[in-house]
């Protein structure tokens, strides 16, 4: 395997799309053969103070960039974070004040260097450029993009056909974005996949100004511990960065076998065929002292596992001693599950049960007679009734 394949394959793991990547070969073949690092560029806006797992895709994917040698560019959007970005939403964002983003920007820093190493990262802020740029510069900046190829936007699109405003604003914010990649003269920008329309207008600009195109990657929205929408403080699916050790750790216990592999994909260097000869159970607790110690030390993810662990000792749910029982996959009424799993003799009797708070899923007392567990596929679902009555339900494709 040649120096230039070997990289390849660890830039592309876990990328949905590359592009070029023809393009993005002979950018490899010249910075080996001339001694130059490539100029990776990843942008985040301080619109939330917190980091999640979610975040950390494109920061980890920087990482690989950063252990081939390359040099990175962690880009915070202190100056587009006041526009809003306008991606996968259906009205204009509310602007964030200066201080705001200033507050939020703090917090990030402190965040990213849980992962990149702080000596070889170039931390920028794209107000440094933007703040100094004149209104003729601007005009000129904006005279690059036709109305009609922002409307060609899907979230654009949408919102101009459903009657719904877009503030002339909004149509900055890409124009922006992809200056930034003229100013700090990228080799290659990564962003989600819901950025590809922006990280594209980076490649156009850089012509206009007369620089090689950037190569444009983009990355996966990752999904959150539902197993189902992307992770979201929104959603409260999601696994912050500052979660304590004891509740990042239980998140991760919690999340199927199948979104346990993604994880390991997109957050791991981890071999993946490794990972599936490791039994699952096994699979995940290393994962989620991974992700503990990577954000809370060594220690913090020795604690949290012991706790993990003891908690759920044969002790307090005899794993061996428990029924088995295998439903289809898909969101089943709690009441149902407890009466094909025999821990209930009718649903009537089940949601008594569960009023009472007689019923634990995974740990988790649940009181309401309605609930409705996701039925992930390949999870396995801990459920105790009273004190002696436990039941290990896995759901599958199948009956």
């Amino acid at each position: 395997m040649s120096e230039v394949e070997r990289q390849l394959a660890l830039i592309a793991r876990g990328t949905v799309e590359i592009i070029q990547k023809k393009e993005l070969e002979e950018k490899l073949a010249a910075s080996i053969k001339e001694r130059r690092p490539l100029r990776i560029k990843a942008g985040f806006d301080p619109t939330a103070p917190d980091l999640h797992l979610g975040h950390t895709v494109l920061i980890h994917k920087l990482k690989h960039f950063q252990d081939l040698g390359h040099e990175v560019i962690f880009l915070i959007g202190d100056f587009t974070g006041m526009i809003g970005d306008p991606t996968g939403v259906s009205e204009t964002r509310k602007s964030l004040t200066k201080e705001e983003v200033r507050q939020n920007a703090k917090t990030y820093e402190r965040q990213i260097f849980k992962i990149l190493d702080p000596g070889r990262t170039t931390l920028d802020f794209n107000s440094r450029w933007m703040n100094a740029m004149t209104a003729e510069q601007l005009i000129h900046l904006s005279a690059h993009y036709s109305v009609a190829r922002m409307l060609e936007r899907d979230d654009f699109h949408k919102r101009y056909h459903d009657q719904k405003p877009i503030s002339i604003h909004e149509f900055l914010y890409p124009l922006v974005q992809g200056y930034d990649s003229v100013a700090l003269e990228a080799d290659v920008e990564l962003g989600g996949t819901d950025q590809k329309f922006n990280l594209l207008v980076g490649r156009d600009l850089q012509r206009v100004y007369g620089q090689p195109p950037q190569i444009v990657i983009t990355m996966p929205l990752l999904e959150g511990t539902d197993g189902v929408r992307k992770m979201s403080k929104s959603l409260g699916n999601y696994i912050a960065l500052e979660d304590r050790p004891g509740d990042m750790f239980g998140k991760i216990m919690s999340i199927s076998d199948t979104l346990m592999l993604r994880y390991y994909e997109l957050l791991t260097t981890e071999d993946l065929n490794a990972v599936k000869a490791m039994h699952p159970m096994e699979a995940k607790l290393a994962l989620a002292h991974r992700m503990v110690a990577t954000y809370h030390g060594a220690a913090a993810a020795d604690e949290a596992r012991a706790e993990f662990q003891q908690r759920f000792s044969q002790r307090e749910f005899p794993v061996e001693s428990a029924e088995r029982k295998t439903l289809p996959a898909g969101p089943t009424p709690l009441v149902a599950v407890l009466v094909q799993a025999g821990l209930a003799p009718s649903k009537t009797e089940a949601r008594r049960l569960i009023a009472q708070g007689g019923v634990e899923i995974d740990g988790e007392k649940v009181t309401d007679g309605d609930h409705v567990m996701a039925g992930e596929l390949g999870r396995d679902y801990r459920l105790k009734v009273g004190k002696k009555r436990f039941a290990v339900i896995r759901f599958d494709g199948g009956a």
